[in-house]
């Protein structure tokens, strides 16, 4: 059996990698809604850290959805 190393590491690379953003954008929505209730509560306005939030949860979905596709086709 010959394995392709070079193939094997770059799907682990992009992998590692993928899974790194993917959990930094979704931990930013986290930090998104959160700082949107800490300013809800002092009487600030809160748009921009929940269009940030919502923005980071949307290129979340079209990344699993990008993956899933690309799995489909």
């Amino acid at each position: 059996m010959n394995i392709d190393w070079a193939a094997l590491g770059t799907v682990f690379g992009v992998s590692l990698v993928a899974t790194v953003a993917l959990v930094g954008l979704f931990t930013l929505g986290i930090v998104g809604l959160s700082k949107q209730t800490a300013a809800a509560a002092s009487g600030g306005s809160a748009t921009v850290a929940r269009t940030g939030a919502y923005a980071c949860f949307a290129l979340c979905a079209a990344a699993v959805a990008y993956g899933i596709y690309l799995i489909v086709v």
